[in-house]
């Protein structure tokens, strides 16, 4: 990798790492970051294809109460980089992406654990009405999110397609990382049971089964399949009475009486 695609890459690294706890723009979701990754490495195709293998695998990573999720923004920055510059299969983005994510999540507690001393301070910063120190203290936490990621991925980007980094790849046993790659499909099946559990849509059960359906026995793509969808989403819309309900106009003070002296 050229010294400018190092720099491009370790700032990218930033920006997701700071999306980890932003949220806004969900720069931290795998096919933002890896289609970000394959950008400035001029592989964007490629990014974009390993972002969507990942996204399904990380579709049921979420934090719920104090448990922390696994790391997306860290798995998908260093599998990209290893898959579009490393020369690894497509298909080994799994396998190299959850182990690293197991131990982004541990970078991450590290991480939120350190700025604990800085919501202490914030709170120091309150009683004395100094909004500089505030601040102070929410960059300086934004900023550590940001190096937990853009360092470990520096250090990849450093040593990333060099025949070190092949070899210890290819010399993980075969076993293992099948079983990574089988593994990531279990998870894509929990996250999706966790995802439909939340969403409690009972109703729209029928359309879930017909799609596996469709796609088990057709020919349709993604785009087939997408338009198929958005028509059958309209249509249940408009057949719904929940979504459908007649608006009555109210009939006047007035027209009330008058059928009330009909009716004596």
């Amino acid at each position: 990798m050229t010294s400018m695609e190092i720099i491009l890459v370790t700032l990218v690294a930033a920006i997701c790492g700071m999306g980890s706890v932003l949220d806004e723009r969900q720069t931290h979701r795998p096919l933002v970051a890896c289609t970000l990754i394959g950008l400035v490495l001029g592989d964007l195709t490629t990014g974009i294809i390993v972002g969507g293998m990942l996204e399904m695998l990380a579709l049921g990573w979420m934090n719920v109460g104090a448990a922390m999720a696994p790391d997306a923004a860290l798995a998908s920055v260093i599998a990209a980089i290893l898959v579009i510059k490393g020369g690894q299969d497509k298909g080994t983005a799994i396998a190299i992406a959850i182990p690293v994510a197991a131990a982004g999540q541990v970078l991450t507690i590290f991480v939120r654990t350190l700025t604990i001393f800085l919501q202490h301070k914030a709170d120091d910063f309150a009683k004395n009405a100094n909004f500089r120190g505030i601040e102070f203290c929410h960059f300086a936490g934004l900023s550590l999110q940001a190096l937990r990621v853009a360092i470990p991925t520096f250090f990849v980007a450093l040593v990333a397609g060099t025949d070190t980094v092949t070899e210890a790849l290819n010399a993980i046993p075969e076993v293992v990382t099948r079983g990574l790659q089988i593994a990531g499909g279990f998870i894509v099946v929990v996250g999706y049971a966790m995802v439909i559990n939340m969403m409690r849509a009972g109703a729209l059960m029928p359309f879930f089964f017909l799609g596996f359906v469709i796609a088990s026995f057709s020919d349709y793509n993604l785009v087939g399949l997408g338009f198929l969808g958005a028509c059958l989403a309209l249509i249940y819309i408009q057949l719904n009475p929940r979504f459908n309900q007649a608006t009555l106009p109210v009939a006047s003070k007035k027209e009330l009486a008058d059928d009330e002296l009909e009716g004596l």
